[in-house]
């Protein structure tokens, strides 16, 4: 069994060459026109549905985001459907409108195997320059060239060249241990970042009690080990969840945050809000920090790959 999740952060660092306009919150426009794209690069079946194809077990546009249909449940696993291999974290800036010569970057978390394949994701980022992004002008969507790509300080790949250099600068997160219960109280302020949405007993929740979160934590880093690390960590699932209903919320600045992406494939207007600002927690938190600190990496919650979910946690005292 693998003791680490690979987990690669590759930044795109791209300028507009025509001008363009992208909505408040970029995530949904991303990943929609990333599918797009990653399916015209690599799909050989082009007129089958992924659901009847006699190859989407093998192939990248399924597995990526297809993924209930591509890739079981593993034996034993209590998840419904696997998760996605991928996270987009579109440009943080809620300017919309872009002229030629402007710069802009965007993140793309890739897990498990997913790093191996990291070839065809430039390539189909390359092509979305191509075929455009966003909102269209005199029948244009805003074009932009692919400059580079990051994983950290490295260079994955250059325009200049069009090559991509070696890739194993991913990171590997460690699997999460189980331990003894806290003895001792922290104060933990926690940060969302984008909309964090969580469903909890059939309703999507307005606040958020500690052990709601620890609960949508623990389910997350339960899942992508199992899917991309060789199995789920051993941790007191149980436990640890009757523990966490025990954690005071000591300060709470969340709003509800409202907003709708349009579904190409269902054809209409989709929910999409979700908490942000700031909660600050109190307690017995000791033993739920190492899959805190892996949730501020790989995102928590509903809609994880349009960028939803980030958060940072920051011990107080």
């Amino acid at each position: 069994m693998d003791e680490t999740l690979a987990m690669g952060k590759y930044t795109f660092c791209c300028r507009f060459n025509r001008e363009g306009i992208l909505p408040r919150f970029k995530g949904s426009t991303f990943r929609g026109v990333f599918g797009v794209a990653l399916k015209q690069v690599v799909c050989a079946l082009k007129t089958r549905e992924c659901t009847d194809c006699p190859l989407n077990t093998r192939c990248l546009y399924a597995l990526v985001f297809e993924t209930p249909v591509a890739r079981a449940v593993p034996a034993d696993s209590r998840m419904n459907a696997p998760p996605h291999p991928f996270v987009i974290e579109p440009p943080a800036t809620e300017k919309e409108s872009f002229q030629a010569g402007d710069a802009f970057a965007c993140d793309l978390l890739l897990f498990g195997d997913a790093n191996a394949q990291l070839p065809y994701f430039v390539y189909a980022f390359d092509r979305i320059g191509r075929l455009g992004i966003g909102r269209r002008i005199d029948g244009k969507r805003g074009g932009f060239e692919l400059e580079k790509v990051m994983c950290g300080v490295h260079v994955v790949y250059k325009k200049a060249d069009e090559k991509i250099r070696a890739n194993g600068f991913f990171d590997k997160l460690p699997r999460p241990e189980k331990t003894a219960p806290a003895n001792a109280d922290l104060r933990l302020k926690v940060a969302l970042k984008t909309p964090l949405r969580l469903k909890y007993k059939n309703r999507i929740k307005a606040d958020l009690p500690f052990h709601v979160l620890a609960r949508a934590m623990l389910r997350r880093v339960s899942s992508l080990f199992a899917c991309y690390a060789g199995g789920e960590p051993d941790l007191d699932y149980k436990g640890m969840l009757q523990r966490a209903e025990g954690i005071k919320t000591v300060s709470n600045h969340l709003k509800w945050h409202a907003w709708e992406r349009f579904s190409n494939r269902q054809k209409q207007r989709m929910p999409m809000g979700g908490l942000i600002g700031s909660v600050t927690y109190e307690g017995r938190l000791g033993e739920f920090l190492q899959v805190m600190d892996i949730c501020a990496k790989v995102h928590v919650g509903k809609n994880t790959t349009f960028g939803l979910g980030q958060l940072t946690a920051v011990i107080e005292n």
